[in-house]
């Protein structure tokens, strides 16, 4: 390529805009595809404190009558 032929100039900045703008695509899949990860994370995380503090409210009921047995036997 020579320096000075602006034809050949401008179809290598028209090639670098071709890469950057496919790079630009790939970066923009990417995020996408890591927030839509991210928000089912949080979800799953939600849901197992949901039932962490189902379990741990069952098994103070579940000790609560224990106790209350121990008393009236």
């Amino acid at each position: 390529m020579n320096p000075s032929d602006p034809v050949a100039q401008l179809q290598a900045l028209a090639e670098r805009f071709d890469r950057l703008a496919e790079q630009h695509r790939r970066v923009l899949e990417e995020n996408r595809s890591l927030r839509q990860g991210q928000e089912q994370l949080v979800a799953e995380r939600a849901a197992l404190l949901n039932k962490n503090e189902q379990a741990r409210s069952r098994v103070e009921a579940m000790i609560t009558r224990l106790k209350s047995l121990e008393h009236n036997a």
